[in-house]
């Protein structure tokens, strides 16, 4: 399971122009599934996200978790398991079906209490990159 993280100032998703998912400052998670995740591998992607010390303490440092002043934005995202080495168009074969993605995806958002996008929709995400802070969490692999 990969994640791309980025702390914001602020983040939202929208589909068909609508606002599905929005928050202040936080943490804006892109999610990727592969076949092989299950749900302890969503447990374990969910913990180390909400302990994960991106935020700055009173010294300015990246030393502070999420905590309760903060959000967090998870949209699905498959394309994160592109492959591009071969050629110019990625190949999608490592990312999970929607069947076996979509309950891990939801798995990791209730863990969170995130707020989320929608599930296999077009979505257009907005953010503002803090930091800038971007960083590739995986596990399971």
């Amino acid at each position: 399971m990969r994640a791309l993280v980025q702390r914001v100032s602020r983040a939202a998703v929208r589909v068909d122009g609508e606002v599905v998912g929005e928050i202040g400052a936080g943490m804006l998670v892109l999610l990727g599934v592969t076949h092989a995740d299950t749900p302890a591998v969503a447990d374990q992607l969910a913990g180390k996200l909400l302990k994960l010390r991106i935020f700055p303490d009173a010294d300015g440092r990246m030393n502070e978790p999420l905590g309760p002043d903060r959000r967090v934005l998870c949209v699905s995202q498959f394309t994160l398991y592109g492959d591009a080495r071969k050629g110019n168009r990625p190949s999608y074969v490592d990312a999970a079906r929607p069947d076996v993605a979509e309950p891990l995806y939801e798995r990791v958002c209730d863990a969170l209490g995130a707020e989320r996008g929608a599930f296999g929709a077009h979505m257009q995400v907005e953010l503002v990159n803090d930091g800038p802070v971007t960083l590739l969490v995986e596990v399971g692999v």
